[in-house]
């Protein structure tokens, strides 16, 4: 498989073409699924294989649809799927016909246990704690999940509603996997300049944990060569509603590299290959150069890396242990 168009090189062959904020997961049984944003951006697509390997071929089924009009209608964004307390249930942000960029976060629960052959029931807007009046009341999207000591947490990102209209990073605990038990709190701003490359963006969290360490990956800047990958970390036994104790990182754990022929590297997911090998699964496009608005440049594919550790434990992302290069 070669790049849709763009520069080819022996690093950037694409794990899937075409398919931006890639999400992948393992299920209980071993089954790999993979989820992400479609071109047309108006549904949901899913896959399943028992190697990550086989995902790439693997037949993709629609399991929800965009509506008509109204709520869920335009901008099906970035889905992920979780499997959290026994059922599986997709996140997902989308707009409405009548007023695109108005994105808020929905939920999708499977009926049963195989979330490519069961019926999907829609469980509408996530709803926020009952004493926070803020969250989703402006543009919301790029909802992530992950567990902490027993605990879930919600990390997603909002623009404030007022000014240049940021993009911030929020953090939350979970009540349950449609509602949220704690008001709001700014996790991350974006602070610096290669987070504020056209538009002031923080957004598309990820989790990876290791040796007691929770490290958290996001998304900076607009969606063209600026768009790159930034990282929080904090201590499993900290407070993770308390910004002050995440380490933010000053420079991008992943940026754009001409040489090697990825441009715009972000919104990416993390899993682990059989033998418990760290993987990054990211979008990014093989050329610097787009005609009109970068959202509708469909050439955003769907890449795969394995995650190495350097001696003070933490992930270090490199475009040179990319999965399906060439030698």
């Amino acid at each position: 498989m070669t790049p849709t168009c763009g520069t080819h090189t022996p690093y950037n062959t694409p794990f899937i073409e075409q398919r931006a904020d890639p999400y992948m997961t393992r299920g209980a049984d071993g089954t790999y699924y993979f989820t992400a944003s479609v071109p047309a951006y108006d549904r949901i697509v899913l896959r399943g294989s028992t190697t990550p390997e086989g995902l790439r071929t693997a037949e993709e089924v629609t399991v929800w649809k965009a509506h008509e009009s109204g709520d869920m209608s335009q901008h099906v964004w970035a889905p992920e799927l979780h499997f959290l307390q026994g059922k599986w249930y997709i996140y997902f942000a989308a707009s409405r016909k009548d007023d695109i960029w108005r994105l808020r976060p929905y939920v999708l629960e499977c009926t049963g246990p195989d979330p490519l052959k069961d019926p999907w029931i829609e469980r509408g807007m996530m709803q926020r704690s009952d004493d926070d009046i803020y969250s989703f009341e402006a543009f919301s999207l790029d909802a992530t999940i992950f567990e902490n000591r027993g605990e879930l947490y919600y990390v997603w990102a909002e623009k404030v509603s007022v000014g240049i209209q940021i993009s911030n990073l929020y953090i939350a605990r979970m009540e349950s996997p449609t509602k949220l038990s704690t008001a709001q709190v700014l996790l991350t701003t974006p602070d610096y300049d290669w987070e504020r490359v056209d538009i002031w963006v923080n957004e598309g969290p990820s989790v990876i944990k290791r040796d007691g360490r929770i490290f958290l990956t996001y998304s900076a800047s607009a969606t063209g060569e600026g768009y790159c990958m930034g990282m929080l970390s904090i201590g499993e036994e900290e407070d993770l509603l308390d910004p002050r104790a995440w380490k933010k990182e000053k420079q991008p754990v992943l940026a754009s590299d001409g040489a090697l022929g990825f441009y715009g590297p972000g919104h990416n997911s993390f899993t682990k290959l059989p033998d418990g090998e760290d993987i990054c699964i990211y979008h990014a496009r093989t050329y610097a150069d787009i005609q009109g608005d970068p959202l509708y440049d469909p050439n955003r594919h769907a890449f795969v890396m394995k995650v190495l550790w350097d001696e003070k434990g933490t992930p270090v992302l490199d475009y040179h242990n990319n999965l399906y290069q060439e030698h």
